[in-house]
C-alpha cells in the first residue's frame, strides 16, 4: 500500500507530513518509556524489548518483500503495524514501521518521498492505533491464555489492513489528483484489502504465537499473562504464627527472577529476516499489490510521478549492474535488512539511553543534596 508521488495533492501531502511528524514526535517520547521499562505494564520485560525493537523493524522490512497472491492479478504484503505494536509496544511500533517506510523510500524507490507523510500516517499510525486498540480490548474480554493472545493478534491485524484502506480513501477524498468517483475507490480498496488482511493476520498471529511460545516475557502485549512469582510460608516453619498468616503469599524478591538472555531470540529473528529477504523473496508474487491494482484499474494513477530516487542503485529491490535476478534481488534484500536493522537499532538505543539518563538525574541530585 505504498502511495507513490502524485496520487495525493500537495496541500494534503503537506498536512499528512505534519501529522506524521507529530505522531513520530509523540512516539519518540512514548517509546522511551516502553524501551526503558517504565510506565504502565513496565518492568524488566519491557527493558528486554529494547534490543529487539530494531530487529522488529528489520523483520517487517524483510516480510514486506514477500508479496502473496490474494486474487486474480493482485497480491498483498504485510503492513506490520499490528505485529510491531504487539511485540514491542504501540509507540515503538509506530517508529518501527516509520523506519521501514523511510528506508524503502530512500533506498529502494518504494513509496513516494513527497508521499512519505501519507504513507507513515496510513501504514504506521493508522494500522498501529487500530490494531493495538482492538488488541487490548480483546485481551480484556478473552480468557487469560497464550491462545487468546494469538487470537487477539489475528483479529486485530485483520482489521488493521482494511482500516488503512479506509484511511487512504479518506485522504484521496481530500486530495486525490485524479477524477475518480469516491465510491468506486472505497469499494475497490476495502474489498481487496480485506483479503490482504487475512494474510496479514496469519503472518502476525504465527509470529506472535512463536515468540510467546518461547519467550512470552519479550512480547509487550503478553505482559501480565503470567502471575508474578510468590513464596508461601509453611505452618511448620512459622512457629506461633496464626494459620491464616502462615498461608499468606509473599512476593518473591526481585533478585530471584532470572534474567534470560535475548541473544538466541535475536539471532533467530535476524536469520529469519535474512532468509525471507535474501532467498524466499525471489519466489514472491510479481502481481501488483492492492493499491497498485486499484490505482491502475480505476485510473487513480493518472497523474503519478516518477520517484525521485528511481536511479538509486537499489531501486525496485535489485542491485544495479547485477544481471542475475535472484542474486540481485537477494542481495538487495540483505542490504535492506542490514540498513533497517542498523538505523532502527541506533534510534532505539539512543532513546533508551536518554530515558535512563533522565531517570538517573533525580537520584544524582538527591545524593548531592544529602552530601551537602
Amino acid at each position: 500500500m505504498h502511495v507513490p508521488d502524485g496520487f495525493i495533492n500537495a496541500p494534503v501531502s503537506v498536512a499528512t507530513g505534519a501529522l506524521a511528524a507529530a505522531a513520530v514526535a509523540v512516539s519518540l517520547r512514548g517509546a522511551r518509556r516502553e524501551l526503558a521499562g517504565t510506565g504502565q505494564g513496565g518492568g524488566a520485560g519491557a527493558e528486554r524489548t529494547a534490543p529487539l525493537a530494531g530487529l522488529v523493524a528489520a523483520f517487517i522490512f524483510a516480510v514486506q518483500m514477500l508479496n502473496f497472491p490474494v486474487a486474480a492479478g493482485t497480491s498483498g504484503h504485510l503492513l506490520g503495524g499490528a505485529l510491531a505494536a504487539i511485540l514491542v509496544g504501540p509507540y515503538t511500533g509506530v517508529l518501527c514501521v516509520s523506519v521501514v517506510l523511510l528506508m524503502q523510500g530512500v533506498l529502494f524507490a518504494d513509496g513516494g518521498l513527497t508521499a512519505l507523510g501519507v504513507n507513515i500516517t496510513d501504514m504506521a499510525l493508522v494500522t498501529t492505533v487500530v490494531a493495538y486498540g482492538l488488541f487490548r480490548v480483546l485481551v480484556k474480554v478473552l480468557p487469560r491464555s497464550r491462545r487468546s493472545l494469538t487470537v487477539a493478534s489475528f483479529v486485530s491485524a485483520l482489521v488493521s489492513v482494511p482500516a488503512a484502506a479506509v484511511a487512504f480513501t479518506a485522504l484521496y477524498a481530500l486530495g486525490g489528483t485524479a477524477d475518480v468517483p469516491l465510491g468506486k475507490v472505497f469499494t475497490a480498496m476495502v474489498g481487496v484489502h480485506v483479503l490482504i488482511g487475512i494474510g496479514e493476520a496469519a503472518i502476525t498471529a504465527l509470529t506472535v504465537g512463536a515468540v510467546i511460545a518461547v519467550r512470552p516475557d519479550l512480547v509487550h502485549g503478553a505482559r501480565g499473562l503470567t502471575a508474578p512469582l510468590e513464596l508461601r510460608t509453611s505452618p511448620l516453619t512459622a512457629a506461633g504464627a496464626a494459620p491464616a498468616a502462615a498461608a499468606t503469599p509473599v512476593p518473591a524478591p526481585a533478585a530471584t527472577a532470572p534474567r534470560r538472555s535475548v541473544r538466541r531470540v535475536w539471532l533467530a529473528g535476524l536469520a529469519a529476516a535474512l532468509v525471507c529477504a535474501g532467498g524466499i523473496s525471489f519466489y514472491a508474487s510479481a502481481s501488483p499489490d492492492g493499491l497498485e491494482k486499484v490505482a491502475h484499474d480505476q485510473g487513480i494513477d493518472a497523474k503519478a510521478r516518477d520517484h525521485a530516487a528511481k536511479d538509486s542503485p537499489l531501486a525496485d529491490y535489485s542491485v544495479k549492474d547485477i544481471t542475475d535476478p535472484r542474486l540481485s534481488g537477494g542481495l538487495a534484500g540483505v542490504i535492506g535488512v542490514g540498513a533497517t536493522l542498523a538505523v532502527g537499532t541506533g534510534v532505539f538505543v539512543v532513546l533508551r539511553r536518554r530515558r535512563n539518563a533522565a531517570d538517573a538525574r533525580p537520584a544524582d541530585t538527591s545524593a548531592t543534596a544529602e552530601r551537602v
